[in-house]
């Protein structure tokens, strides 16, 4: 084994795709990442296709700026941040550090912090001030690649090789889900709504039935996903599209509307329709990236109903709550990952994951 991965990785090059801006994505032969102390190489097992790569691709102002922020993107890049890795290289250090060998099966945390910013000091690396996230910065290049380079200061669990690559892909996702769900501190007598049954969506609804709240509602405008999100734990399914969702939620609660509503749509529709769906001193957390402006009335959320607003970003110390979901099949993850496609075949990822109405996870296999 390790001779033969010894071999492949001393070829100079591999395929990887490279992103240079918005609509241009090009494969490529580029060289394979050398790794220095306490870093690991990884042959690139598979990769998921995130909504913000889509929205990355069809260049969205988070991503390439606009008059009130700088770029964020540093092409040429290699993208992906959702992936499982087979370790072929270890450099000096990295097998104690992450107590890895060669041939583990290992996910690196989709941010490299920094370690030495005010956020990470604090313990909020996932805020870290480089931000270092895999797939957008020179420092932490994606895993569109045959191979992919965990640095020196990346964030490394063991996986089971008993849990398919295609699904050790969504453990990313499932991360940021669980986290969405910590920050809405649900309670036993909750009524929890969440909008939006793509990824981001059912990964939250799976982890809030481990919450366990009083009734759990899932919302989407098409009703194949909201299938599944009764099979993630969903008490309840609406879609917006054929009923009064907001007048819905009012019966079921005797007129004072839910006490949690989690965003994951990245529609601005959808944050209007939650300042209104939420009862009085309810939880609002948005966890999704816009690809334009949102407006609502801010009165409702100070002097109409006093509401907490709490914004999520990625998965704070969330990965082996995840991991453990997989492994012990928590959610039907035959129905999440609708796609498997290989590497050469992102253009057509890209455009499933960003049309969304015929996909819900797209994986794509090196």
């Amino acid at each position: 084994f390790d001779h033969y991965h010894s071999r492949l990785v001393m070829m100079a090059t591999m395929r990887s795709v490279v992103c240079y801006g918005p609509r241009d994505y090009r494969m490529e032969q580029i060289a394979v990442p050398q790794v220095g102390p306490n870093e690991v190489l990884v042959k690139v097992l598979a990769v998921g296709i995130c909504a913000g790569d889509a929205k990355c691709f069809a260049g969205a102002p988070h991503f390439w700026g606009d008059a009130d922020r700088p770029a964020y993107v540093q092409p040429p890049v290699t993208p992906g941040h959702e992936f499982i890795g087979e370790v072929v290289r270890l450099g000096e250090g990295a097998a104690e550090k992450y107590s890895l060998q060669m041939g583990d099966h290992v996910v690196s945390e989709q941010i490299v912090p920094c370690r030495a910013c005010r956020f990470c000091l604090r313990g909020g690396y996932h805020m870290c001030v480089p931000h270092d996230i895999y797939g957008f910065h020179q420092h932490s290049q994606g895993a569109m690649a045959t191979y992919m380079k965990y640095p020196a200061n990346s964030i490394n669990h063991k996986v089971s090789k008993e849990i398919p690559a295609w699904q050790a892909a969504f453990i990313e996702p499932l991360s940021c889900s669980i986290h969405a769900v910590e920050l809405a501190n649900i309670q036993f007598n909750d009524v929890v709504v969440i909008a939006g049954c793509g990824p981001l969506g059912l990964g939250m609804v799976a982890a809030a039935r481990d919450k366990n709240p009083a009734k759990l509602i899932a919302l989407d405008m098409l009703d194949w996903k909201l299938d599944v999100a009764r099979q993630c734990g969903a008490d309840i399914v609406m879609n917006p599209s054929k009923c009064d969702a907001i007048a819905e939620i009012r019966k079921l609660t005797d007129n004072y509307g839910c006490d949690v509503y989690i965003e994951a749509t990245g529609h601005p529709s959808a944050v209007v329709q939650g300042l209104h769906m939420l009862a009085k001193l309810g939880t609002f957390v948005e966890y999704s990236v816009f690809g334009k402006e949102t407006t609502a009335d801010w009165t409702i959320i100070s002097d109409m109903k006093e509401l907490t607003i709490r914004g999520g970003h990625l998965s704070p110390n969330c990965y082996p709550k995840a991991i453990s979901m997989i492994a012990n099949n928590k959610l039907p993850m035959e129905k999440i990952v609708t796609h498997k496609l290989p590497l050469e075949e992102v253009h057509k990822g890209l455009d499933l994951v960003n049309k969304s109405s015929e996909s819900i996870k797209v994986v794509l296999i090196p």
